[in-house]
């Protein structure tokens, strides 16, 4: 800012930015040819779902939608920057008081607004990460359409000419093509759950960032709200001189001291789940894990107890039956029950 201090003065990297380094330029910021306003994000939004393969436009549309999101952010966070510089500017001419806290107050509101610039650049990744899935389905596309035409063909033939020869050779086409899909497809599933996982856990951690920042601005800016005096004084009466210069400064040099030193390991917010999600979280993570690893057999086919002289031949055998067919063991044991007579006969 303009006046006595500025967290803008030093720009060194934050222990956020040194854990987890910041992302390159957001690529909204650059190459507008559709310009800044409403008709780019009409037609974004419009003309994303209306070309391009069906298995790939409605996660282009919402590409484009997270694109229109973001420019609206720049716009908020420029926005943001220049009330904060008036607000500043229109304080000058008030009491000291108010004069020193709206200049203070300014300081921090231009700082939400680089967080806000910042957090579009985070967003970013977020959803370039999408549209990779984008771009694999549009690669799936092309698939799927080679084994349905081959079908149609087959279709075709089998109802026009039976006996071609053709059906043979289409049917062998088929084959491979159906083999093609599978392994694309394989491919998709995997990518997907992937990159959804990965997107969105770059826009929660930056929204996590974000708001707890913001949060911390807010707080200290309203202990810069005590400084001023606001009891009411008598038509004539003077109120005293404002003393609270250097408590100012020292307010706003201990927002920059936390936000400078803010750690995602050392966040306030902690999101805590209860005993029934815990448990019905690690149960599906468990059975996701049995899935994965298999069913053991190992224990069903157990080897012979001890050596090749255990072997017992089967003349033998305790249920060994002889060549009449009647069984060594007792047929009380193994007979039927005998037919019980009906009540009352």
């Amino acid at each position: 800012m303009h006046r006595t201090y500025s967290m803008r003065t030093s720009r060194l990297p934050t222990a956020s930015q040194v854990e987890n380094p910041p992302p390159p330029l957001s690529s909204t910021k650059t190459n507008r040819w559709l310009g800044k306003g409403g008709f780019g994000h009409a037609f974004r939004k419009n003309a994303a779902g209306a070309f391009g393969p069906d298995l790939a436009r409605k996660l282009s549309q919402l590409v484009k939608m997270e694109k229109n999101v973001m420019r609206s952010m720049e716009m908020v966070a420029r926005e943001r920057m220049e009330t904060a510089q008036q607000l500043s500017i229109w304080g000058e001419n008030c009491d000291e008081d108010v004069s020193d806290v709206t200049d203070k107050l300014g300081v921090l509101l231009y700082e939400i607004g680089e967080l806000e610039d910042m957090y579009v650049d985070r967003y970013d990744q977020y959803r370039v990460t999408i549209k990779s899935i984008r771009n694999i389905e549009a690669s799936v596309q092309p698939s799927r359409d080679r084994k349905q035409k081959i079908t149609d063909e087959i279709a075709k033939l089998k109802y026009k000419d039976p006996n071609s020869p053709r059906i043979v050779v289409l049917e062998q086409e088929l084959v491979r093509a159906e083999a093609e899909s599978l392994v694309a497809e394989a491919q998709l599933s995997n990518i997907t759950r992937e990159k959804l996982k990965s997107a969105f856990q770059y826009q929660f951690d930056a929204l996590r960032e974000h708001s707890e920042k913001v949060a911390v601005i807010a707080g200290y800016g309203k202990h810069l709200l005590d400084l001023i005096d606001d009891n009411p004084v008598t038509p004539g009466e003077t109120r005293h001189a404002y003393d609270g210069y250097d408590a100012s400064k020292a307010i706003i040099q201990d927002c920059e001291e936390a936000l400078t030193n803010w750690v995602s390991s050392k966040a306030v917010v902690k999101s805590s789940l209860s005993t029934r999600s815990r448990t019905l979280s690690q149960r599906h993570r468990d059975n996701v894990a049995k899935r994965t690893e298999g069913v053991d057999l190992s224990e069903q086919d157990q080897p012979l107890q001890g050596d090749r002289d255990s072997w017992v031949p089967a003349d033998q055998h305790p249920s060994y039956e002889d060549g009449d067919g009647a069984s060594t063991i007792d047929v009380e044991t193994r007979g039927r029950e005998e037919e019980r007579e009906p009540v009352g006969a």
